[in-house]
C-alpha cells in the first residue's frame, strides 16, 4: 500500500520547494502549477479555441507537489513533516502554506489500469473505435477503427470527432478518395478506409503525427498506397499544396478549430470538384457564424450543420 502526499505551495515558490524536497531525499515529485499551465496555453494559443471554464475553476490557485511513500515508511513521513515545518519557519508564507495531506492509494496494477479508461466507443450506426489491445473484441457487426490511445493525437472521444465520423457514414462511398487535413492520429483516414474508400491522405502540421498515423493505420491493416501520411502546412507550403492539387477528392475532412478552418477556407475549393463533400468540425457554436462567412467568401456552401454539446460540424460543398 502506498500513500499519496500532496503539499500545497505558491506558484512562485514551487520550484524552490521541489528543490528542498529533492535535497531532503524525496524523489519522483509531481508538480502541478496553474501559472505554468496557463503559460503553455498562451504559447500555443493558435491551437486552442477556448479554455474550458470548469478547467479554469479547477486550476484557480492550483500549485502543489505530490510524492509517494510506502504506507509503512513512518520514518520517511516524519522526516517529510519536519522538513516542511523547517521550510515554513524560514520562508513564512512566501512558498505557500506547505500544508500536507496524506491519502492512501489502493493496490492496483498501475501498468495496465489506465487502459480501463478506453472502452470500445460505438459511433454512428456503423463504426466502433477500439484501443489496439481490444482489437479482437466482437464488434457486433460494426466496422472497427483500431488506435493506440496512448499516442495523444485523437482517440475518437471528443464530440467534434464523433460528429465527423457519423457524417462520414453518409459521405464516404466505395472507391472514394479522401483527404484528411489535420489528421492527427489518423482516425478519420482509417475510418474512411473502413467505410470503403479506395484511398485516404492524411496531412498534419506536426511531424510526429505522420508516424503515429501510419502506426495506427497498420493496426487496421492499411498501408501504402491505400493510406498516405504527409507533414506540412497546406496554406504555407506551396510544394505540398501542388502535390495535393494533383487530384480532386471525393471527401475532404477538416477537424481542427475555427481559426484554422477560416485560414484554410480559400484553399479548400482547389481540392474539390462539383460533387465533392466537405466535412468541417472542431467549431464552437459561438464561432459558427465566422466559419460560415469564410466558407461563403471562398465559394463554398453549407448544406447541413450538426451539433453535439457546444460543438458544431458542417457538411458543405462548392456553391452552384
Amino acid at each position: 500500500m502506498w500513500l499519496e502526499i500532496t503539499i500545497q505551495t505558491a506558484s512562485g515558490g514551487i520550484e524552490e520547494v521541489a528543490a528542498a524536497l529533492t535535497a531532503g531525499g524525496f524523489a519522483d515529485l509531481v508538480m502541478e502549477d496553474q501559472a505554468e499551465f496557463e503559460s503553455f496555453l498562451d504559447e500555443n494559443r493558435a491551437y486552442w479555441d477556448y479554455i474550458d471554464e470548469t478547467l479554469q475553476a479547477q486550476l484557480q490557485g492550483l500549485s502543489h507537489i505530490k510524492l509517494y511513500l510506502e504506507k509503512d515508511d513512518v520514518a520517511g513521513l516524519s522526516r517529510l513533516q519536519t522538513l516542511l515545518e523547517d521550510l515554513k519557519a524560514r520562508s513564512g508564507d512566501r512558498l505557500g502554506s506547505l500544508n500536507m495531506t496524506v491519502s492512501p492509494l489502493a493496490e492496483t496494477n498501475w501498468e495496465d489500469s489506465w487502459k480501463n479508461n478506453y472502452p470500445p466507443q460505438p459511433v454512428g450506426n456503423r463504426l466502433v473505435v477500439l484501443p489496439y489491445w481490444l482489437a479482437d473484441t466482437d464488434t457486433e457487426g460494426r466496422l472497427p477503427v483500431i488506435l493506440d490511445p496512448g499516442l495523444t493525437f485523437g482517440t475518437g472521444a471528443h464530440p467534434s470527432t464523433q460528429m465527423v465520423l457519423k457524417a462520414m457514414e453518409a459521405a464516404v462511398f466505395p472507391g472514394a478518395s479522401c483527404l484528411d487535413l489535420g489528421s492527427g492520429s489518423g482516425i478519420l483516414s482509417i475510418a474512411a478506409l473502413r467505410l470503403g474508400a479506395k484511398s485516404a491522405v492524411g496531412v498534419d502540421i506536426d511531424p510526429k503525427a505522420e508516424d503515429i498515423a501510419r502506426e495506427n493505420a497498420a493496426y487496421n491493416g492499411f498501408g501504402s498506397p491505400e493510406f498516405t501520411a504527409l507533414t506540412g502546412n497546406v496554406t504555407a507550403d506551396k510544394h505540398l499544396m501542388e502535390t495535393l492539387m494533383e487530384n480532386r477528392y471525393d471527401v475532404v475532412l477538416v477537424n481542427i478549430v475555427a481559426d484554422v478552418i477560416i485560414g484554410l477556407a480559400p484553399v479548400l475549393p482547389k481540392l474539390l470538384d462539383g460533387k465533392s463533400r466537405l466535412i468541417l468540425s472542431g467549431i464552437l457554436d459561438k464561432r459558427l457564424p465566422d466559419v460560415l462567412s469564410a466558407l461563403k467568401q471562398a465559394g463554398l456552401q453549407a448544406n447541413e450543420i450538426f451539433q453535439k454539446e457546444e460543438w458544431r460540424c458542417i457538411c458543405a460543398g462548392r456553391s452552384a
